[in-house]
């Protein structure tokens, strides 16, 4: 098998097994259950490469590297939900049938992640003896999820001293999975082949989700979907939770369902908010704000993330938007360290009052 392959990034994530530890994204059902108590993120992963929703050109080459024995170690890094592990997953699937469980070993780095188990567990696995094929690849496989949540010293020990990612070169291929490439260090990075796996686009994410649809029977109208592929912003994995909790919640998954569900203001909502920020007085708008955020208890960050988004929409002088922008980034941030909501919701309609003053002179 070569060993040299040029690294490459492409701008782009099958059912778990017993190997896996639980950590939310991987729900292993141990015993039977009722069909509608196995989460959708798992009963609808992708069983083989062909059913992965998007990247299909990453697929593809990876699907290429190993039918040609050619196999490198692989760093999958994006956002959550991209499809990362269950192109994975897939691949083994594909490559060791039902000897996958003997041929892969499967760690969730934020919870397997100290120096010990690199040095142990893996090593275990790396060095005993392969299952034969005949003709097929004979190398296993150690798949590292969440890997950016190994400490520094695990990092270390996979490519110092022992060496354990080109000693066991020959014989097993290492997949590391991530969010954030960048907590890798150089040393690991630089062993591995990088996919980049990008957030899914809408097209792709409305796919899988009219599939689903249709295997459960769910009354989902248009309006509904828009709202599930909007919120999930890239993220299948969000977007199935979000059907399936909707589903539990209403008959009808309807736009207002989706949005109530989650927790998230309605862009009507949003409209109505906006249009108090830019038109009404700072008393008033302080007034009513309040009252619709303790009537359908909405959060102000979701507020401000969304007005946000709706800012893009309005026209007005770039200096403005991105003066305007820049302060509610800062407020957002503001709400993540626990400051007052009173306060940052001033905040938010003194920003606008300024905004709206700016507007109103760059007219005269």
């Amino acid at each position: 098998m070569e060993d040299a392959i040029t690294v490459m990034d492409i701008d782009e994530e099958a059912n778990s097994h017993t190997r896996r530890a639980n950590k939310g994204k991987n729900v292993v059902v141990s015993s039977p259950a009722e069909p509608g108590a196995i989460p959708w993120v798992e009963k609808y992963r992708p069983q083989s490469l062909d059913e992965v929703a998007a990247h299909r050109d990453i697929v593809e080459t990876i699907d290429r590297l190993a039918s040609g024995n050619k196999l490198p170690h692989l760093l999958l890094y994006g956002p959550p939900g991209t499809g990362k592990t269950s192109t994975i997953l897939a691949l083994a699937r594909k490559l060791y049938g039902n000897q996958m469980q003997n041929m892969v070993l499967e760690l969730n780095a934020s919870d397997d992640r100290g120096i010990d188990v690199v040095r142990q567990q893996i090593q275990d696995f790396a060095s005993t003896q392969s299952i034969s094929f005949g003709a097929k690849s004979t190398v296993k496989l150690v798949l590292l999820d969440e890997a950016d949540a190994m400490t520094k010293d695990a990092q270390f020990a996979l490519r110092r001293g022992k060496n354990l990612i080109e000693k066991y070169t020959r014989s097993t291929r290492f997949a590391l999975i991530c969010n954030n490439v960048n907590k890798l260090i150089p040393a690991v990075q630089s062993r591995c082949t990088r996919f980049r796996f990008a957030p899914l686009d809408a097209v792709n994410i409305i796919e899988r989700l009219k599939h689903v649809i249709k295997s459960e029977a769910l009354d989902v109208p248009e309006s509904g979907l828009k709202a599930l592929v909007r919120l999930s912003n890239g993220d299948m994995r969000k977007a199935l939770n979000i059907l399936q909790s909707t589903h539990m919640a209403s008959q009808q998954i309807t736009e207002e369902a989706v949005y109530l569900c989650t927790g998230n203001p309605l862009p009507k909502d949003i409209e109505q908010i906006s249009f108090w920020l830019l038109n009404e007085s700072f008393a008033t708008s302080y007034q009513k704000i309040s009252e619709i955020k303790t009537r359908k208890g909405l959060a102000l960050v979701d507020i401000v993330r969304e007005v946000t988004m709706f800012v893009f929409k309005i026209k007005m002088p770039a200096d403005v938007r991105i003066l305007l922008i820049k302060e509610m980034a800062d407020i957002e941030y503001r709400l993540s360290v626990a400051c007052s909501e009173k306060l940052q919701l001033g905040s938010l309609i003194a920003a606008f009052t300024q905004a709206r003053s700016s507007l109103v002179a760059a007219a005269k």
